[in-house]
């Protein structure tokens, strides 16, 4: 099974090749490969996380990124640039706009790879040198294009990860600056809790061979079952047609 990891600088992690997709950085996406390759020896991780990315800068590359990678499954952790880029240099996605080319992203995947199961992370944001500056705005913003990424996982019958929900309930158990330096980049701790945070969506939708210890493997659930498919039997057998800057 082929793994396809997408997103910014959090996916990223400190990848030096960025033509390359075996290049997995030094964060979660490393950590998964590690996992994933030990428990599966034909599994293939791939990482194409590039930082600054916001979701208009992975349309522009989608096709040579994606798409021809031809992935089983693919994750996207994608949005808290779409509102931090607003900051400084007014460069930011607002969130009609977010919506509309995320779709289309969807879209266009399920198009090229029926088959392919596709999990979306919403993007957080915590406590940080980064963001509590602008904290009011900064938390909301990210929540609004969260709360797309949960609508369209809903929407096309996707797996979703609530980064957001994992952070907050870590930051209870220790400083947020144990879990981010900034409040949005992960500490080694943070991308492991990422970590673990996709391998519980990953394993209820079947698409690890990771188990909990000391835990049986939950069965699939209908919304699991439905993926690419479901969507195009849904539309009847049609899909609906509705861009390397630092953080």
């Amino acid at each position: 099974m082929r793994y396809l990891f997408q997103g910014d600088s959090i996916t990223d992690a400190g990848r030096g090749d960025y033509e390359n997709p075996g290049d997995m950085g030094c964060g979660y996406p490393r950590l998964l490969e590690a996992e994933l390759t030990f428990e599966d020896k034909s599994a293939q991780v791939l990482n194409c996380g590039i930082s600054g990315n916001r979701v208009v800068d992975l349309l522009a590359r989608w096709r040579k990124d994606a798409l021809n990678l031809k992935p089983d499954v693919l994750t996207i952790l994608i949005g808290v640039n779409d509102v931090w880029h607003e900051f400084g240099g007014h460069n930011g996605v607002r969130e009609e706009l977010f919506e509309k080319v995320y779709r289309l992203l969807l879209e266009e995947t399920l198009r090229a790879l029926p088959d392919v199961k596709i999990i979306l992370m919403g993007a957080y944001v915590i406590h940080g040198p980064s963001t509590d500056g602008d904290w009011e705005v900064f938390d909301s913003e990210v929540r609004a294009r969260r709360e797309v990424t949960r609508r369209l996982a809903e929407e096309f019958h996707l797996g979703f990860v609530d980064l957001q929900k994992a952070f907050d309930d870590a930051c209870q158990k220790a400083l947020a600056a144990h879990w981010s330096g900034d409040g949005v980049h992960p500490t080694a701790a943070g991308h492991m809790l990422i970590a673990r945070t996709w391998r519980e969506t990953a394993g209820k939708m079947g698409l690890t061979g990771l188990r909990r210890p000391g835990k049986k493997a939950a069965g699939r659930t209908e919304l699991w079952a439905w993926g690419g498919a479901a969507y195009r039997n849904r539309t009847g057998g049609k899909v609906k047609c509705g861009t390397k800057n630092l953080m």
